[in-house]
This record gives structure tokens, C-alpha cells and sequence, in this order.
């Protein structure tokens, strides 16, 4: 059980490590990234993907790194329903942990940046447009692409496997660029949900509101995205 905690956390927390890390370098002020652009944001993305799966994998988890994933294999497809809350709890405190790390690296930028809808941004997801059937329609169309193209790659639910790392990476690069416009792809509830409730907590000089009542959008949308995937999957 502890090696299925450590996995999970150390896989998240790097994920989110790289992934808040690369839109602070993108959005905040006077960063050496300024103004990077969406690619750049969908790339460093995937590439907390590719490091936290094979670190979680490496050091004894699954590789999910995501509650949605872990609830639906559990459910749908076999995987050890005792290991659901242990495993949404090393996510849930490795992203808060991974969003305070990476807050630590731009913490002069934070400081120097005055627009809180930027500085939210670097924690979590918004929409473009406020909508909240579309939005979660979009964050379960998402989530349904991740977790249906994870299965076809690796169909084993025990543990993506490091050899899946890559794939599953370029997969999740692919959804942020071709489906990440609407809501910023969240397609997780950790890597929201965990980094929301850091923006809350942590001391940030020019911090406006967590935005709360969309927080259940990108908790939802992937449960429900996650589970229809992996009953269509089961069908055929």
C-alpha cells in the first residue's frame, strides 16, 4: 500500500511541478517565457505527463495520476477498488504539494504580477466562455480521449507502464491542442482541484478570488468522461 502512496504522489507532484511551472514562465511578468503561447503550454504539459507517469510507475503506483482514472478502472474494469482512496488522496496532496513548489520557483514573478486572472491561471482551469453544460460537456469529451486512447495503448488497469509513458504524453499533448481551447483542459480532478485549493490558501501578493463555483466543472466532467470511456471500451 505504501509504494501505491508514494507512486501516486511523487508521479502527481512533478506533474504539477511542470505543468503550473509552465504556465507561470508563460504568463507571469518578466518571466524569461513571457509570452510563449499555447504550444508551449501544451508541450511542458505533456511533458509533466511523461514524468509523472514514469515516475509513478518507477517508484511503485499505476501511473494514473488522475482521481477520474482511478475511479472508473475501479469501477468499470477491475482495478483494486481498496486502493481508490488512498490513490485520490496521494493525488489530491502531490498537486497541491507539486502547484506550492512551483509558486516557490515563480515566486518573484507572483509578486511582480498584477492581473489575478494570470495569476489564477497558473493553478487552474477557467473557460474562455462561461458556460456550464458546454463546459463540462467539453472537460467529458476530453477526458474521454485520455482515458479511451490510454486504454487502447496500455489495456492493462493494474499500471500504464513505463513503456506507455510517451504515448499516453503525446495523447494528452494532442487533446491540449486540439481540444483545450474552450475550458483549458483540465481533464483531471487533482490537477484542479489540488492547485485551486493552493491558490486559496498560499500568501500570493495580488491574489483575487479561487473562482469556486466553477471548481466542480473539472471534477465532474473527467469522472463522467473517464467512466464512458471505459464502458465503451468494455462494449467493444
Amino acid at each position: 500500500m505504501a509504494e501505491h502512496f508514494i507512486g501516486e504522489f511523487f508521479g502527481t507532484m512533478l506533474l504539477l511541478i511542470l505543468g503550473c511551472g509552465v504556465v507561470a514562465n508563460v504568463l507571469l511578468t518578466q518571466s524569461k517565457g513571457q509570452q510563449g503561447g499555447w504550444i508551449v503550454i501544451t508541450f511542458g504539459w505533456a511533458m509533466g505527463v511523461f514524468v509523472g507517469v514514469y515516475t509513478s510507475v518507477h517508484l511503485g503506483g499505476s501511473g494514473h495520476l488522475n482521481p477520474a482514472v482511478t475511479i472508473a478502472l475501479a469501477l468499470f474494469k477491475g482495478f483494486d477498488k481498496t486502493l481508490i482512496a488512498p490513490y485520490i488522496f496521494a493525488q489530491l496532496t502531490g498537486a497541491i504539494c507539486g502547484s506550492v513548489v512551483a509558486w516557490l520557483a515563480y515566486k518573484k514573478h507572483f509578486d511582480v504580477t498584477a492581473d489575478k486572472e494570470l495569476i489564477r491561471a497558473v493553478f487552474c482551469t477557467s473557460p474562455a466562455i462561461r458556460s456550464p453544460k458546454h463546459n463540462l460537456l467539453t472537460e467529458m469529451i476530453g477526458t474521454f480521449v485520455l482515458l479511451f486512447g490510454a486504454l487502447c495503448l496500455s489495456p492493462s488497469t493494474d499500471m500504464l507502464g513505463t513503456l506507455n509513458a510517451l504515448p499516453v504524453a503525446l495523447l494528452v499533448l494532442g487533446i491540449g491542442l486540439s481540444l483545450g481551447g474552450p475550458t483549458g483542459y483540465a481533464i483531471n480532478p487533482a490537477r484542479d482541484l489540488g492547485p485551486r485549493i493552493a491558490h486559496f490558501l498560499l500568501p500570493i501578493k495580488t491574489k483575487g478570488h479561487s473562482d469556486w463555483s466553477y471548481a466542480w466543472i473539472p471534477v465532474a466532467g473527467p469522472v463522467v468522461g473517464a467512466s464512458l470511456a471505459v464502458l465503451i471500451y468494455n462494449l467493444i
